[in-house]
């Protein structure tokens, strides 16, 4: 299987947390990363695409964007002003990295794994365990679901790390149907704007609509399901505070490593 990782940071972020990501990457997939800056450090790094030259609508919809007034009922910790919950314009670099390279650079490729840049890689992965753990001929995604699959009704997926099958017929039409939330400004109709929220909402409609089968990796809990789940066995999504120790006190598989 051929595979990629992609992830997508600027200079602020590279010197504040993803110097960690860079350094301890150890996959065996070519590493590729979405920035809107010229980046200080490219070590290990297998290519660069500048955002905003590569996908204007990107930049578009922040400017038409950034000032729209945010719901009371907001709440999360705040990122340039904006609560989690509510915060499309952060999570959006991540929705257009990820669905342009799709769309547009995934030509030859099986699989692809989006991933945050708050990671720290222990474990070396390559294509094996993959398509032992993660990839599913039958299904377009794989994912961390938490809780019920009832949009309203359930917690959101940890959407930190999610794996595509390239080879799926819906995969390239599934990325499409996420950029044109965006594009078209219709996540503002939905109850929560960050990115988990929308990656679930389109997902459960191509589920319903096409009948598509995808692969929930979760253990359908609340909180930080990523440290429990399979791909905890090989790395740790440093989230939120975490970013500051550099940890997750939930991934016990590496607890002595940090003590």
């Amino acid at each position: 299987m051929k595979i990629a990782t992609i992830t997508t940071f600027n200079n602020n972020i590279l010197k504040s947390y993803a110097y960690k990501f860079i350094n301890s990457y150890n996959w065996q997939f070519p590493l590729y990363v979405y920035s809107e800056d010229t980046l200080d450090n490219k070590a290990g790094i297998d290519k660069v695409y500048s955002t905003f030259d590569k996908i204007p609508q990107c930049k578009e919809f922040i400017e038409r964007n950034k000032k729209r007034p945010i719901p009371r009922n907001a709440w999360g910790l705040l990122r340039g002003g904006r609560p989690t919950s509510h915060d499309s314009i952060s999570f959006s670099y991540k929705v257009y990295s990820y669905t342009d390279w799709i769309l547009n650079e995934s030509n030859g490729y099986d699989g692809v794994i989006c991933i945050d840049a708050d990671s720290v890689f222990y474990k070396k992965c390559n294509s094996d365990w993959i398509r032992e753990h993660i990839h599913r001929d039958n299904s377009m995604m794989t994912y961390l679901g938490r809780g019920k699959p009832i949009i309203g009704d359930s917690l959101y997926s940890e959407c930190g790390y999610l794996y595509f099958n390239l080879k799926h017929p819906k995969t390239k039409e599934y990325a499409q149907a996420m950029q044109d939330m965006y594009n078209k400004d219709t996540l503002f109709n939905l109850k929560e704007w960050h990115d988990s929220y929308i990656w679930d909402n389109v997902r459960i409609k191509f589920e319903k609509e096409f009948k598509i089968n995808n692969h929930n990796i979760g253990d359908n809990g609340g909180g930080h399901v990523q440290a429990r789940s399979v791909v905890g066995q090989l790395y740790d999504h440093c989230k939120g505070n975490r970013k500051k120790t550099g940890f997750s006190q939930e991934n016990t598989l590496y607890d002595g490593l940090h003590r």
